[in-house]
């Protein structure tokens, strides 16, 4: 099947890409990498009036680090171009450990992050690893810019907080610090596949933070003291049980619930051994 007609523009800027945005609404789909996008409009599950092809946008594809300690990755930047920064491991070490779960090389090649975070699927690595490290995202229209933390964007299955007339701008993951340390798992069916279920940990001085996706209808987060033994097992088993797996053909529910246990078990415990060496 072959999308619908639309018409194309390209936008070499924000603002040419919001006073598009602002003239069309609902009618206009943003094309960064088109990974997500293009197999929506293929199965004419979407059919937009207008696309508004940023990819080739510079200023849209810039990466830089702001006051306050951020990454903010614009909104046409590559997962490969994020994956190959030097020094990731020291600025984003959970990207780093989750990058290599991210499909394949070739789809990260022209895949964008804020496109994937956009997208909002539920088993999807980069929306995951920001809601864990409590990054949030920049949305602009024609009239003003609002920062939307990660918790508050993810709204349901395929679901943010983005107004129709919003680009999402960027994204901004807060950079890693001394004495915090990071760990990542996840089960596919096959390597490259959306995720059956995936966990991301964050532990520093004072608490845990886990994170799991692929399983609920959006990316879920728990703050734990730090716990060990028997009791992160029942803090993960309670987590598994709040999420509200359903039995589908890929995987049962109780699989499900099982791997939150045993993934949220190896994260867990890869972050607070890293601490030390963060």
């Amino acid at each position: 099947m072959k999308p619908a007609a639309f018409d194309y523009l390209r936008a070499d800027s924000a603002d040419a890409a919001v006073a598009a945005l602002a003239a069309h609404g609902d009618d206009a789909r943003i094309l960064a990498g088109g990974q997500s996008l293009m197999a929506v409009l293929n199965m004419r599950l979407a059919q937009p009036s207008l696309l508004i092809d940023i990819s080739r946008s510079a200023p849209l594809a810039k990466v830089s680090t702001e006051p306050g300690g951020w990454l903010r990755i614009g909104a046409a930047a590559t997962q490969a171009s994020i994956e190959w920064r030097p020094g990731l491991r020291q600025e984003l070490p959970l990207l780093a450990l989750a990058f290599p779960h991210i499909s394949h090389f070739q789809i990260r090649n022209r895949g964008t992050v804020a496109g994937s975070i956009a997208h909002a699927d539920p088993s999807a690595e980069l929306p995951l690893c920001l809601l864990a490290l409590e990054g949030e995202v920049v949305l602009r229209n024609a009239k003003r810019t609002r920062r939307v933390k990660a918790q508050d964007f993810f709204t349901g299955m395929l679901s943010t907080a983005r107004a129709n007339d919003e680009l999402l701008e960027a994204v901004r993951f807060p950079l890693g610090q001394p004495g915090v340390g990071h760990g990542f798992e996840e089960f596919s069916m096959r390597h490259g596949d959306f995720a059956v279920c995936a966990v991301a940990a964050m532990a520093d001085a004072k608490r845990l933070r886990v994170a799991v996706g692929g399983v609920a209808d959006r990316p879920t987060a728990r703050d734990f003291p730090l716990l060990d033994g028997s009791a992160l097992d029942d803090a993960l088993n309670e987590l598994a049980w709040s999420l509200d797996a359903r039995d589908e053909p890929q995987a049962s529910a109780a699989l499900r619930r099982q791997l939150v246990r045993r993934l949220g078990r190896r994260a867990a415990n890869q972050a607070l051994s890293n601490r030390s060496s963060s």
